[in-house]
């Protein structure tokens, strides 16, 4: 992350050694809703960004993109969905920055007409845009045959922003350095685990929330188990994020009043907070009586992406 305002890996190149999927009609990737478990800020660094340490986990949901190929070579990128309203769908859309990067690294001469289909809130601390981002690359990648490896896309997301990367991996890891140096990890009793999304439905941008943080570095991050993060894990951003934004602190309370509860937070520099449950019942449960008694907050019932 950043600690300017938005609203909101080892370098290699790619060689285009396979004609396009052999397919007819549409491919889809899913671009998969990025929860932070936890959220250690230690130091500003000299180039501008925080020094951070973070557990990422992601949704079994998000938005969806979809595309099919041209042959004239251009990209041209559309957006419907409930929060389309307002996205530019020219260069200033990171889809579009993460395919020009791409057709620039492989060298292929192909296009593509892609639609993004937004379900997740804009500016909300659950990936958005760089989810958005990393899956066009794994989108266009099948989609050109590229058969690029994990590597050369990592390479080409590092640049489009600091979440792209872990992104572009969408398993549960280990975030450093400024959310790019990433260790996959593999913590027993999470994956699949019951997960709801609220948001009071207030953007929030990164920068107001970083210049909020009040300093402190609270100490390392252990990720070393499930428990660790939900009794002294922490998210640095969720008091400066409270401040500017007070129905953030509502959400918190009103996930922590729900019975079967595990862990509830804020993600990333929010305002979106999520919740784990210990079944999928309880979980249920506290989406229709959160959707009850606050209809204008966005809930998502979703679980935590495995494999």
């Amino acid at each position: 992350m950043r600690s300017g305002s938005r609203r909101r890996c080892a370098r290699g190149s790619i060689r285009a050694t396979r004609p396009i999927e052999a397919i007819a009609g549409v491919i889809e990737e899913k671009a998969y809703a990025k929860i932070n478990l936890a959220l250690h800020v230690r130091n500003r660094r000299p180039d501008g960004f925080h020094e951070l340490e973070s557990l990422f986990a992601f949704a079994e949901d998000g938005d969806l993109l979809r595309a099919s190929a041209r042959d004239d070579g251009a990209i041209h990128l559309s957006i419907d969905g409930p929060f389309a309203q307002g996205l530019e769908a020219g260069a200033g859309n990171l889809v579009v920055q993460a395919a020009l990067a791409l057709k620039s690294a492989s060298g292929t001469g192909n296009g593509a007409d892609i639609r993004l289909t937004k379900n997740l809130p804009i500016a909300s601390g659950i990936g958005g845009g760089s989810a958005d981002a990393a899956a066009a690359l794994r989108l266009l990648d099948r989609l050109w045959g590229l058969g690029s490896g994990r590597d050369a896309l990592l390479a080409i997301a590092d640049p489009l922003g600091s979440d792209v990367p872990a992104c572009l991996v969408s398993r549960t890891l280990v975030g450093t350095g400024r959310g790019e140096a990433l260790d996959v990890r593999d913590l027993p009793g999470l994956a699949g685990a019951p997960l709801l999304l609220v948001n009071p439905g207030v953007a929030l941008s990164t920068g107001p929330v970083f210049r909020g943080w009040d300093g402190v570095d609270r100490g390392a991050l252990d990720a070393s188990r499930l428990d660790a993060i939900a009794g002294e894990g922490r998210n640095d951003l969720q008091p400066p994020a409270i401040a500017l934004v007070p129905e953030i602190g509502e959400v918190i309370g009103a996930l922590k009043g729900c019975a079967g509860l595990s862990l509830a937070r804020m993600s990333g520099s929010g305002a979106t907070c999520f919740a784990l449950f210990a079944d999928a019942a309880a979980r249920d449960e506290a989406a229709a009586r959160i959707g009850t008694d606050h209809p204008r907050w966005w809930i998502m019932a979703t679980r935590i992406r495995g494999e």
